[in-house]
């Protein structure tokens, strides 16, 4: 198996996680937003320095580095002379550090680095590969690796049919908590391309995506459920498609993020599943699922379902069996209760 680990972009962050090295391929970060902005805020915003610095490191640790520029729009910027010119700028110091892998969700950023660059061009996530068709179209251009919409991970068919039509490597986002073919994906990603991206930044009041998002998680926890998430157990039935997984969480902290590592390197996890998922601390903090309860649902539903859920509703009724929600407010008198329960009694 081979484990994408996220990194913070901080030089201690890196050594702490490399306390693991031995079950990490390859730390991912996030670079300066002064050049190509990405698909998440920034907890760090290294320099050039900064990444050469942490790019030896994990290299005298055996451990590839990543550098994610993966913003879903750059306003146009990268057509222009002046763009062109900047970001080949940054890009060429890059490969000069030695980044092993350079992500990005442009299909003109893939072409290019792939074209002018000795350096893997890995197809981000937010490029939204959830096809055969795309899959080979981004091979075409040069990609090295795909990671594969996270919307599909449950469609086998589909899954199987992109392994089947290109040769590059496939890499899973395991443990992205974000809804099931969410109605505020793009717009979102294009908000933080822009807001944590190059100037100028809008002066926003607030994230409307993120709360109505947390807003309809409280409100119908099914909806976690549903998300394409892939326990750490069943990674084995992915293992005819990919050997390849990637742990979002580049925002979370270093103790979370060895957590996910341990949990996916061990294949197993006893716990809560939200201790495990890329979302809202607000929902970890309200809601228990435990993660063994799942056993054998993949296999059982997930794998074979239609994805109608007005007429099937599996989900809603295996929340109501496994979900538990914390009560009195991280008080002394916290307890556990079904979440049916405290539906009724309008907790």
């Amino acid at each position: 198996m081979k484990l994408f680990v996220p990194s913070p972009g901080h030089i201690n962050s890196l050594k702490e996680l490399l306390t693991a090295k031995d079950k990490i391929y390859s730390i991912f970060m996030a670079g300066s937003p002064d050049y190509i902005g990405t698909g998440r805020s920034n907890l760090a915003s290294p320099q050039l320095e900064d990444i050469a610095a942490q790019t030896e490191y994990a290299h005298k640790n055996g451990v590839r580095m990543e550098l994610v520029l993966n913003s879903s729009c750059m306003g146009g910027r990268q057509l222009t002379p002046e763009g062109f010119r900047i970001n080949h700028w940054y890009i060429e110091k890059l490969v000069d550090i030695g980044i092993d892998s350079i992500v990005v969700a442009d299909p003109y950023l893939v072409e290019t680095i792939a074209r002018d660059f000795d350096v893997d061009v890995v197809v981000s996530v937010l490029a939204f590969v959830d096809s055969p068709q795309k899959a080979e179209f981004f091979a075409g251009l040069g990609a090295k690796s795909i990671v594969i919409d996270s919307n599909v991970n449950r469609h086998f068919d589909v899954l199987h049919a992109i392994r089947d039509s290109v040769d590059c490597e496939l890499k899973l986002l395991v443990n992205e908590g974000c809804l099931y073919r969410c109605p505020f994906r793009y717009a979102h990603f294009n908000f933080f391309s822009h807001a944590f991206g190059p100037e100028p930044r809008p002066n926003v009041l607030d994230d409307y995506y993120y709360f109505k998002c947390l807003e309809l998680r409280i409100a119908s926890p099914e909806l976690i459920i549903k998300s394409p998430w892939i326990r750490p157990e069943d990674i084995k039935h992915y293992k005819d498609i990919t050997d390849v997984y990637k742990i979002g969480g580049r925002t979370h902290f270093v103790d979370w993020i060895l957590n996910c590592v341990n949990a996916y390197h061990n294949e197993s996890y006893d716990g809560n599943l939200m201790d495990l998922l890329d979302c809202p601390k607000d929902l970890k903090d309200l809601f228990y699922i435990p993660n063994k309860s799942l056993d054998s649902v993949l296999e059982q539903q997930w794998k074979n379902c239609k994805k109608v859920c007005k007429k099937c509703g599996y989900c809603k009724v295996l929340t109501k069996k496994v979900t538990r929600t914390y009560t009195k407010g991280g008080t002394e008198f916290e307890s556990l209760e079904p979440w049916e329960e405290t539906l009724a009694v309008g907790t």
